[in-house]
């Protein structure tokens, strides 16, 4: 992407689509010069030209277009210290999309030119008022399409995850001058800081790392919605309990087992979270390439989903409840999420086995006994796991993932050169990989590659 910060760029910065209200961007260092040909303020001394502070001024813009002026306030940025780091200026008015459109025309023919994707917040970036994870997060609160997501890119564009990694670089930087400092003055013996503030500083570090490394491996991108499959033994209620949830007859029903062969899906919504919601074929041996083909998608499904929900029918008497165990235990796939309901309640007073876990709910998905408590759960659930997972955002995630492992692993050797005392020298060495890691989480260290990547996922405008 090459970019002339000297040029002025300009932009819609509006949603698409009719609205009351519509905003045009400009920003460089021709701004002033530019706007003013289109806009006038409703005083006379048109003093937003020479004022040295951010303000609104209403007024109206002259198009070369429109037989007459069209009202209009300008924000006006006339120094450094705006959002892209230049002077600036956003122009709001009716939001038509054909005005907002000629708005941008005439800017450009007074001389500015139609931004790149990504590029206001691109020239924010490289001038130093944000970083490259608070850069990303801005992509991020444009596409979140829940809340949780919305409150997570926020939080990473608000600084939450760059105000502890800057904390980090500086412990860092510190402890490095600290050990180098010592190596100055080996000969006289003089400590400049025990090895046991070395080893306690260090944990430190490493206990931020590792959590943050954590994170980015289970992150999921924006709009990524939580799967969650029903599993068990054929005619264990999984497509009564599926329609019952859907709210609708999406899946066949009938006593003969075996009747569900693919998997059917919906996306459900509860409560401002939202998941895809699967039914799977019963857990069986399979008698033809059919039956093969249901057990094979069943398997699929089970081992991508992030939660799944065993059903167990209440009719099963004590043994085969403890059959079902196991072959619940045999469908997990490895510190799965999952939890075990106990179907057709209304069919059996049979006594209930519950699993290892001792996670059992009862309910009725025909009678709609213990439904309710069953979807509170059930959201309950969803909600942790997104919880666990949402202090990096998925974009970033994918792009530190690499850098937050050199970073651990640098600093793990660190740690374990100081408790074996193998010398300053060797832990300030593990200590600057370390530090250069973090520097390119941040964006201190970039390639234009890099920044190409990130930036052309961005919206024009923004």
């Amino acid at each position: 992407m090459a970019i002339d910060l000297q040029d002025t760029i300009t932009a819609i910065a509006s949603p698409p689509g009719p609205a009351d209200r519509g905003i045009v961007r400009v920003s460089g260092p021709d701004t002033q010069a530019i706007v003013q040909q289109l806009f006038a303020s409703d005083d006379s001394e048109q003093a937003w030209k020479s004022t040295r502070l951010p303000h609104r001024w209403p007024g109206s813009l002259t198009l070369p277009d429109f037989c007459r002026s069209l009202p209009c306030h300008l924000l006006f940025w006339p120094t450094t210290r705006s959002y892209t780091g230049q002077i600036m200026a956003e122009l709001h008015l009716i939001g038509s999309t054909p005005v907002l459109e000629a708005v941008t025309e005439s800017l450009c023919q007074a001389g500015a030119r139609l931004a790149g994707r990504g590029e206001f917040t691109l020239r924010a970036f490289l001038s130093g008022r944000i970083d490259l994870l608070q850069a990303e997060a801005v992509n991020e609160v444009i596409h979140a399409t829940d809340h949780e997501e919305l409150q997570t890119a926020l939080s990473q564009l608000g600084g939450g995850i760059t105000s502890r990694l800057l904390q980090l670089r500086a412990d860092l930087v510190a402890l490095i001058g600290d050990l180098e400092a010592g190596l100055d003055f080996v000969d006289e013996d003089i400590e400049f800081i025990s090895a046991e503030e070395v080893g306690l500083r260090i944990q430190r570090a490493v206990s931020l790392v590792s959590s943050l490394a954590t994170d980015s491996a289970e992150s999921h991108p924006a709009g990524y919605r939580r799967r969650v499959v029903l599993a068990g033994q054929p005619n264990a209620g999984k497509s009564t309990l599926f329609n019952r949830l859907a709210g609708e007859e999406l899946a066949v029903i009938t006593e003969v087992p075996g009747t569900t062969r693919d998997f059917v899906s919906t996306v459900i919504k509860r409560h401002r979270t939202e998941f895809e919601l699967i039914d799977t074929a019963g857990l069986e041996e399979f008698r033809d390439q059919i039956e093969q083909q249901s057990q094979t998608f069943r398997q699929q499904q089970s081992a991508t989903a992030d939660l799944l929900i065993w059903c167990r029918s209440a009719a099963l008497s004590e043994s085969e409840q403890r059959a079902d165990e196991s072959m619940r235990l045999q469908c997990l796939r490895p510190n799965q999420n999952c939890f075990t309901v106990i179907t057709q309640c209304d069919r059996s007073e049979a006594t209930l086995i519950p699993s290892e876990a001792g996670d059992t709910l009862q309910i009725s998905a025909v009678t709609g006994a213990g439904t309710e408590q069953f979807e509170q759960q059930l959201i309950s659930i969803l909600k942790d796991r997104g919880q666990a997972r949402s202090e990096l955002l998925a974009t970033s995630s994918v792009r530190c993932r690499e850098s937050l492992r050199q970073a651990l692993q640098a600093l793990e050797t660190a740690a374990a050169a100081c408790s074996q005392q193998l010398g300053d020298e060797l832990i300030s060495l593990e200590l600057r990989t370390a530090l250069r890691q973090l520097q390119s989480i941040l964006g201190e260290i970039y390639t234009d590659d890099l920044l190409d990547h990130i930036f052309s996922n961005f919206c024009i405008g923004k």
